[in-house]
C-alpha cells in the first residue's frame, strides 16, 4: 500500500533521455507537450523502455505536430501490440504550433526530442529546437570533454597528495 502511495506522486519520473541530442545537435530554446499514446504503448511507457535516439518532432501541411522515429516497444504481456516506430501525435496549443513552424522554417533548424517522462499521470515529451554540428564542432566538444576530465583528475590527485 506505501508503494502505491509513493508512485501517485505529482512529481516527474524520467523515461527517457536523448543523450545524443546535445552531441550532434546545438540545441535551443525547449518545450513540452503531450503525447497521445494507445493502451499498451502507455504501459510500455512506465516500464521505461522508450528509446529517443532516433526521434523528431514533424509539423504536418495541416498543422498538427508528430513524434516520429521514437520507439516504444510492445508489451510482451499485451492482447495486442502496436507498431514500434509509429508516428504519434503531440499535444500543443495552436499557438505553440505557428511559433515552431516559424522557428523551424529557418535555414537548418529542426526539432528534436530530448526526455520523454511522466507528470502527474500523463506522458510527457521535452523538445527542443536544434541545428546540426558540423564533424570539427563534434570534435572540438569531444577534446573539451576530455580536457575537463583531465583537470579533474588532476584536482582529485593533488588533494590525495
Amino acid at each position: 500500500m506505501a508503494a502505491d502511495k509513493k508512485n501517485q506522486g505529482g512529481g516527474d519520473r524520467l523515461v527517457s533521455k536523448n543523450r545524443r541530442a546535445s552531441f550532434d545537435y546545438e540545441l535551443g530554446d525547449s518545450y513540452e507537450a503531450g503525447l497521445m499514446l494507445i493502451g499498451s504503448e502507455a504501459r510500455s511507457l512506465r516500464e521505461n523502455t522508450a528509446d529517443l535516439t532516433d526521434a523528431w518532432v514533424d509539423i504536418d501541411a495541416r498543422g498538427e505536430a508528430w513524434v516520429k522515429g521514437m520507439r516504444i516497444p510492445p508489451l510482451k504481456h499485451a492482447s495486442f501490440g502496436h507498431e514500434e516506430r509509429r508516428p504519434r501525435k503531440l499535444l500543443l496549443h495552436r499557438e505553440q504550433i505557428d511559433k515552431l513552424t516559424v522557428q523551424v522554417e529557418r535555414e537548418g533548424m529542426t526539432l528534436i526530442v530530448t526526455k520523454c517522462y511522466i507528470k502527474s499521470g500523463r506522458a510527457k515529451l521535452e523538445f527542443s529546437i536544434a541545428r546540426g554540428k558540423k564533424v570539427h564542432d563534434k570534435r572540438h566538444a569531444l577534446r573539451a570533454k576530455v580536457a575537463d576530465r583531465e583537470a579533474e583528475a588532476a584536482m582529485r590527485r593533488g588533494r590525495k597528495a
